[in-house]
């Protein structure tokens, strides 16, 4: 794991080592290691070293191919690179070290750009061929690894976080890219290719760049739009199809397990993460590692679960209890880690658990994905249960929201909000909004020049194969939220400690198994992720299993009306927050009020604003 930096001039100078070093000096978090600079004519790169693989120095970067036409700086882990420098062989003839990264050079030598279809992984990398005076670059198919890149008149740079990109080229408008903001103020977060500087993209999940002659072509490598449900498998044998997951999923945390330094695993209790401690305790000869975070407020500490399973296990397991209101002390760290406004205030217990595990390990893995793959969210339920509903005459359907909306259960507020919308994927939209039902706090002009997070979704899925609703909804969230909420909250709160998390069931074989999975396997009998919750039962009693899903719990409807609420009022009401930003500034200190008054809770999408006024006040 390691932080990554970039630039290729467009004027033929050469980049200076100052520069590459203050981008570097950026990224020292994701790499506390070691540092390496490389340039040659106009293209400079930057790497900070976060040791996993590998630990000499013939594991450094930026590195050469064995034949020396090749340069590269490369983020993260392609797991299955032992079998694939079984096909390759250096042009050397021999190999320098033990290192993923020499692989990717040599696999890029052999194949070009195709190599990336091979890697079964998490990365961001960039490949400098000299001969040809042309820039490769990639990102894992679902994009556990940041890739930023802006490309004008100056020249191009990349690097693993946008400030690093304005440390290389500080002349970039720190202008506000408005479709994203308008979709990080309707859905929590900045879809890729954009980001929240408008000169600064995304290279989206499994996308390659490339850049010759100044010009830049992306091509998509991995589609996960087009994979096609198998319906014959809603008749297999359950024995047979849980056999074959089993077997899958051993594969996935087998590979994530190799690791020239100690590993563990994050440990909620949960039934994704409790499956990967599962099958890591099977593969190891010695007691895994274990971590949790436990709260000392029962309404948000699940801890006790983690504790029973990791008894169940015999894992070596660790947690730390605190007050909730202890997270609040992370604010700091988090403003200094994460380079764009984060709505999603559970980055703030994985910085936590992060901050644990770092004090014992340097590789953790986690239960990410599952939700996903395997329809773990309580939306996807409200979808499952709104298809024969919308058969409904619209005014005996409008009836029927009217009535749910009475009852003070959320679930059932969101199913009334749900039926309100013209169809299933507008239903969906609504349900995964920060903003519901809420006035826009865009101007109308900005509004005017966006599309919605509803109109985002019906774009995406126009391409989709024929899908349940519910499976529609898992698959936006694999291509929105996932990426660009849930892995990048683990990214930045794990490498905010210097700790490198994987995730094993984002696995390609997985991925592409738990979409080719019909519903049925995922939802059956008022139970969720049902095909999970029947492998885990091989491994820890049923108690343990069968229980709600809790998560990451942080009282931030509490902390806005406590410790924070003056806060919140001094940054709404402060003018020079809204500097450049095109905000309903009045709307937006109403709904703060409101929210404040106890009349209603207003917390998503007032936090989401918040996070955004405070990042636009310190950048401008």
């Amino acid at each position: 794991m390691c932080g990554i930096a970039g630039l290729l001039r467009s004027d033929s100078r050469a980049p200076t080592r100052e520069a590459l070093e203050a981008a570097a000096e950026l990224l020292r978090r994701r790499g506390p290691d070691s540092s390496g600079v490389w340039i040659e004519g106009a293209i400079g790169f930057a790497h900070r070293r976060l040791a996993i693989i590998d630990l000499s120095p013939t594991g450094a970067q930026p590195m050469l191919s064995s034949d020396g036409r090749h340069a590269i700086v490369y983020n993260g882990e392609v797991y299955n690179f032992r079998e694939l420098r079984d096909e390759l062989e250096p042009r050397t003839g021999r190999w320098r070290g033990g290192s993923d990264t020499e692989v990717i050079l040599e696999a890029y030598a052999r194949w070009g750009p195709a190599c990336v279809e091979r890697f079964d992984g998490m990365f961001a990398f960039a490949i400098w061929d000299r001969e040809r005076e042309r820039l490769f670059a990639a990102r894992d198919r679902l994009g556990v690894k940041p890739f930023y890149y802006a490309h004008g008149p100056q020249g191009f740079a990349f690097a693993s976080r946008p400030r690093a990109i304005l440390a290389l080229q500080p002349e970039l408008s720190r202008e506000v890219d408005l479709q994203g903001l308008r979709t990080y103020l309707e859905g929590g977060y900045f879809p890729a290719p954009h980001s929240f500087f408008r000169e600064i993209r995304k290279l989206p999940p499994g996308h390659s760049l490339l850049l010759e002659r100044g010009a830049i072509s992306l091509s998509r490598y991995f589609d996960l739009r087009r994979i096609a449900v198998e319906r014959s498998w809603v008749e297999r044998d359950e024995a047979d199809l849980l056999d074959e997951l089993e077997e899958i999923v051993r594969r996935a945390v087998v590979s994530r397990m190799v690791s020239d330094v100690p590993l563990g695993v994050f440990l909620s209790g949960g039934i994704d993460s409790s499956l990967v401690a599962a099958q890591m305790a099977r593969a190891s000869s010695q007691p895994i590692h274990s971590f949790t975070i436990g709260f000392e407020e029962p309404e948000y500490d699940e801890s006790r679960w983690a504790a029973r399973v990791a008894a169940q296990l015999g894992a070596k397991h660790r947690s730390a209890s605190l007050k909730v209101d202890a997270l609040l002390s992370l604010l700091p760290r988090f403003r200094e880690e994460f380079d764009e406004p984060f709505f999603d205030y559970s980055a703030f217990p994985v910085m936590s658990v992060s901050s644990l595990a770092s004090e014992h390990v340097k590789v953790a893995l986690s239960g990410d994905g599952g939700d996903e793959l395997f329809g773990g969210y309580h939306y996807y339920e409200i979808l499952a249960r709104l298809g024969p509903l919308y058969r409904l005459p619209g005014a005996l359907r409008r009836g029927v929201a009217g009535a749910a909306s009475l009852l003070r259960d959320h679930r059932a507020r969101l199913l009334a909000g749900a039926l309100r919308q013209p169809g299933a994927d507008a239903a969906f939209a609504f349900v995964r909004s920060i903003a519901k039902d809420f006035p826009p706090v865009l101007q109308q002009d900005a509004l005017a020049a966006t599309k919605s997070l509803r109109d985002l979704f019906a774009e995406t899925a126009a391409d989709f194969p024929p899908l349940a609703p519910t499976e529609r909804g898992m698959r936006l969230d694999a291509l929105f939220t996932l990426p660009d909420d849930y892995l990048q909250k683990v990214d930045l709160g794990s490498m905010s400690y210097s700790i490198e998390a994987r995730d094993p069931l984002l696995a390609k074989d997985l991925v592409e198994w738990a979409f080719r999975l019909p519903v049925e396997w995922k939802l059956r009998g008022g139970e969720n992720k049902y095909l999970l919750r029947r492998l885990l039962e091989r491994y820890v009693p049923r108690e343990l299993v069968e229980r709600p899903k809790q998560g990451f719990g942080v009282p931030v409807d509490r902390w806005l009306r406590g410790p924070l609420r003056q806060w919140a009022r001094e940054r709404c009401n402060d003018a020079a927050s809204y500097r450049g930003l095109p905000l309903e500034r009045t709307r937006i200190v109403e709904l703060l009020e409101l929210h404040l008054s106890g009349r209603r809770d207003v917390h998503p999408l007032l936090w989401a604003v918040l996070m955004l006024l405070d990042f636009n006040a310190r950048i401008c």
